[in-house]
């Protein structure tokens, strides 16, 4: 009897320890997996990680530059709102339009009957702007000063008897105030080119300096070239002289009055188009 116990005994120990055995296996096998998932997940979350950095950086890139474009479209938007054309070709601020308006609320009904159009109104704003710049606001100097536009070229025509006694190329003191008035319009603006000529009526004048009309519109144009360097400060390589004679007359030569409006010192004021649009100011 005791035999048969102890050998019951010994056969449910032997089955209990087998099945541990096996369950231990199982159980290691599982960990395994379990580990092997786990690193397997973790490696995938790394890769995911490094995926969703990249896919950050690369977002905020593109955010960076769709900011820049935006910003590159605005400022053409609103420089283009900005603007508008004239004769379609030449823009305009709407700031300088504003002013222009301005300057023209201040022109004579009889200066703007010639206006039929915005390069004329340009072209009025800038003449009233230059004549009240340079001119003392005397009715004499009123008649004896016009200024015309054409395009960007602007031209001063200027009475001899502003400038010059009759036959003589000495520029008179009387003009100092004109001359000096004009070179501060032409030092403000370092972009401008400045043409002096000189123009005479066709009387024959012959004396022991000047030998003919050619002569003597040479010699006042060098004569005001002259001053506006040494005295006012005006570049010299801004300046250019030149004599016409009495072959570009502005009416005929038919009486005193209108030989004496063919005797004149042209003034031509040659900008580029940004310091054109400047003139609109005063």
């Amino acid at each position: 009897m005791k035999k048969i116990i102890l050998l019951s005994l010994a056969v449910a120990t032997l089955s209990v320890s087998c099945v541990s055995k096996k369950k231990y296996v199982e159980l290691q096998n599982d960990k395994f997996q379990t580990e092997a998932a786990l690193a397997e997940t973790k490696l995938q979350k790394e890769a995911l990680e490094a995926e969703k950095q990249v896919l950050e950086d690369k977002m905020g890139r593109i955010e960076a530059r769709v900011a820049e474009y935006n910003n590159r479209i605005n400022s053409l938007k609103d420089e283009s709102d900005s603007k508008f054309t004239l004769d379609g070709k030449t823009p305009m601020s709407t700031n300088t339009k504003s002013k222009l308006n301005a300057t023209l609320a201040n022109v004579s009904a009889e200066e703007l009957q010639g206006a039929n159009n915005l390069e004329d109104s340009i072209n009025v704003a800038i003449s009233h702007n230059l004549k009240k710049s340079i001119s003392d606001g005397t009715s004499e100097q009123d008649d004896d000063i016009q200024i015309t536009v054409d395009k960007t070229v602007v031209m001063i025509n200027v009475s001899d008897r502003l400038l010059f006694n009759t036959g003589s190329y000495q520029v008179s003191k009387n003009a100092d105030g004109l001359l000096k008035k004009l070179a501060e319009v032409i030092n403000s603006e370092p972009s401008l080119e400045v043409m002096i000529e000189g123009h005479t009526d066709p009387r024959t004048i012959q004396t022991g300096v000047l030998q003919d009309n050619w002569d003597l519109s040479v010699k006042r144009a060098t004569s005001i070239v002259r001053i506006l360097e040494t005295k006012y400060n005006v570049a010299p390589e801004k300046l250019i002289a030149a004599g016409r004679a009495s072959y570009i007359p502005l009416v005929e030569n038919d009486s005193k009055e209108n030989m004496a409006k063919n005797r004149r010192t042209r003034i031509v004021l040659i900008p580029d188009m940004d310091k054109f649009f400047a003139m609109i100011e005063n």
